[in-house]
């Protein structure tokens, strides 16, 4: 698993070559020009059904009869028995064994699986795991206000997409929703402040930014999931107190408040909530850092275009802003709103162009000439860092390989066995240099957040193809 720094957090991204020329330095202008010549058509249908082939790799468990990552087995079955609970199931959050809740926030009060350091010790594939499944969970006493708000907003989101299909089982999301936020709220406190819960998640995902905006962006959902008008009061009495000034240019699995700002925007930008202007100028406040063109301080690009922030795994900062950049897009056009950037106002039409820079990049549109996306395009990552991938598959080679017998296989110079499709690694460096290495896991490691809000950035894409073949 990828460690993350203060600054390392993620879930949307892109810009116009408009802005680019005329906020880059002249030495820029060269590279910026070949970019433009290397730009191709992409098949965002293909790259949006291999985005989510990803998720197959990454199970745990008993794996279904329909599983395609043919090359898995089952395993963690037994997980959570040494507690008493039953945790079979989820998803390893990257290139490890480990199943971290807060970036997955799908796990209720559990804040993890499986003990980080002892597994970072051992290349091992998932089939053959023998190190400390230990569960950390969260308590009346031990709080985990960030894990438990994570938690409502996933459930609550989730309710919406069964609402039709399957409405009881969208109440039960809900009702359990409801219950997570009421923990979150009740019991305020980070994890990563209970040394026994920090051993479990610190250095790798530490609560840098606070539980404040968890609680904010659990009530935002639930009052996008259920129309209870008490979530709306309690966003509103508490705003200010839980930070939804905070104007950072970062969204992710640690910093939700760009998010919960576009979120609750939506009510005023629709003229239906006209008390909640401010949290359309906090949105605005964070869109303006991506636009080089306003006077706002700006988040760092690289000469070729990609949003770039220090810490390592930098294509969740890609993905997830192209992703917050989509759908405050999608806000924006269904009203006459724009985004007031001070010395410019910026429309729909240049965040999509954004976001779709962002994500062409990722797919092949920058100086290597490869997809960061396994399996997409002629050239991509082969020797990425992740461990079921680089072992033999049990299927193949059904002997254990115990912890240190991997060590071979992760030093190996030869492209890994089983190509874990639809994988996007962290990706290249603030020059956008990129070297197909194994060991480097800040650039050649996937993860969950970083495949995630891709999917719904890929799959906005597929809907308006108009906008996926214009030239830019």
């Amino acid at each position: 698993m990828a460690p993350c720094f203060a600054s390392c957090p993620s879930s949307s991204r892109v810009l116009l070559v408009f802005f680019a020329l005329h906020a880059l330095a002249p030495s820029c202008f060269a590279a910026r020009d070949a970019a433009s010549a290397t730009r191709r058509e992409h098949d965002y249908r293909d790259a949006l059904a291999k985005s989510i082939l990803f998720f197959e790799g990454q199970r745990s468990g008993r794996l279904p009869a329909a599983q395609r990552a043919s090359w898995r087995g089952d395993s963690g079955v037994s997980d959570g028995a040494a507690a008493g609970v039953d945790l079979e199931g989820g998803y390893y959050d990257a290139g490890d064994n480990v199943k971290f809740g807060f970036p997955n926030g799908v796990h209720g009060h559990d804040a993890g699986v499986g003990d980080p350091w002892k597994d970072h010790e051992c290349w091992e594939r998932p089939e053959d795991m023998d190190t400390e499944r230990t569960v950390y969970n969260i308590s009346s006493g031990r709080p985990g206000s960030e894990v438990a708000g994570e938690t409502a907003a996933a459930l609550a989101a989730a309710s919406m997409v069964f609402r039709d299909a399957d409405p009881e089982y969208a109440e039960t999301l809900l009702v359990h929703a409801r219950k997570a936020f009421e923990f979150a709220d009740t019991y305020k406190g980070a994890y990563s402040d209970d040394p026994d819960l920090r051993a479990g998640g610190c250095p790798f995902y530490c609560d840098f930014d606070g539980y404040q905006d968890e609680l904010l962006w659990g009530a935002a959902w639930l009052r996008r999931a259920s129309g209870d008008d008490t979530f709306l009061e309690y966003i509103q009495n508490n705003g200010k107190t839980l930070g939804a000034e905070d104007t950072t240019n970062e969204f992710g699995w640690d910093n939700k408040h760009a998010g919960v700002n576009v979120l609750v925007s939506k009510k005023f930008i629709e003229g239906q909530a006209l008390f909640l202007q401010s949290y359309k100028e906090y949105a605005d406040a964070f869109i303006c850092t991506l636009i080089p063109e306003s006077s706002s301080p700006h988040i760092t690009y690289t000469p070729w275009g990609m949003i770039y922030k220090p810490g390592g795994s930098n294509m969740q900062h890609v993905t997830s802003i192209s992703f917050l950049l989509l759908t405050y897009a999608k806000y924006l056009s269904k009203s006459s709103h724009t985004v007031n950037c001070g010395n410019i106002s910026v429309g729909p039409e240049t965040l999509q162009l954004q976001a779709k820079k962002q994500v062409d990049y990722l797919l092949g549109d920058n100086p290597k000439k490869m997809s960061y996306m396994v399996g997409y395009g002629d050239r991509y990552p082969e020797r990425i860092h992740h461990r079921a991938s680089s072992l033999p598959s049990i299927k193949d080679y059904p002997q254990r390989i115990a912890c240190n017998d991997g060590t071979p296989y992760f030093m190996s110079s030869g492209s890994n066995p089983n190509p874990l499709i639809g994988a996007v690694v962290g990706g290249p460096g603030e020059d956008d240099e990129y070297q197909d290495d194994r060991a480097d896991f800040m650039k050649s490691e996937p993860t969950t957040y970083i495949n995630a809000p891709l999917v719904g950035v890929l799959a906005y894409f597929v809907g308006h193809p108009d906008l996926g073949h214009s030239r830019h």
